[in-house]
C-alpha cells in the first residue's frame, strides 16, 4: 500500500523532485513559514504540497530531494521548491527503489514509483549511488580519451544487477 504523504510524515526517509519556483512564488497568504529546520531551510505548507527555501537539495537529513532548476536560475543560491504531497515517495537504503537513466551524456536516478515501465533493473540506494559513480567516471574519461567501447560499457553496469 502506498503511503499517503502530507506535513506530517513527508521528511520522514522520502524521495521527492521539488520544482523551483521564482522568489515571489511563494503565495502571498503564505509568508510566514510554518516550519524552520535546523539547516535553516524553510517550509510553507499547502492543501496541495509544500514549499521548500533551502541552499541545499540532494540529500537533506534521512532524505532524496531533487530540485528542477528554472533555465535562467543562478547556481548556489537558495532556491525555492514546490512539491505536490503525490510527489513524495518512500527511500530507505535496503529496497531496490531506484534505476539508472543515462540521457545526453547525463546521468541521474529515479525512483520505480515514477516509473510505469517495471523492466527497468532497479537497485538499492547505495548500489545505485556506487553505479552512478562509476558511469559518471567513464563519461569523464571519455571527454578526454576517444574510446570506442564507452556506449557498451556504460550499457553493461546499469543492465547487470551484479554491479
Amino acid at each position: 500500500m502506498k503511503t499517503v504523504y502530507n506535513r506530517t510524515n513527508f521528511f520522514k526517509h522520502t524521495y521527492c523532485i521539488f520544482q523551483e519556483v521564482a522568489n515571489d512564488g511563494v503565495p502571498n497568504d503564505l509568508k510566514k513559514p510554518h516550519y524552520t529546520s535546523k539547516s535553516g531551510s524553510v517550509y510553507y505548507y499547502t492543501n496541495d504540497g509544500v514549499y521548500r527555501k533551502s541552499n541545499h537539495w540532494g540529500r537533506a537529513a534521512n532524505c532524496r530531494w531533487k530540485l528542477i532548476q528554472l533555465p535562467d536560475s543562478i547556481a548556489g543560491r537558495t532556491k525555492i521548491g514546490f512539491a505536490k504531497w503525490t510527489s513524495f515517495y518512500r527511500d530507505n537504503d535496503v529496497e531496490k527503489l531506484y534505476c539508472i537513466v543515462v540521457d545526453n551524456n547525463e546521468v541521474y536516478y529515479k525512483h520505480k514509483e515514477e516509473l510505469k515501465d517495471s523492466s527497468r533493473i532497479f537497485r538499492t540506494a547505495p548500489e545505485t549511488t556506487s553505479v552512478i559513480r562509476k558511469i559518471k567516471a567513464l563519461l569523464k574519461r571519455s571527454a578526454f580519451y576517444e574510446d570506442s567501447g564507452i556506449d557498451e560499457q556504460i550499457h553493461n553496469l546499469i543492465f547487470n544487477e551484479n554491479t
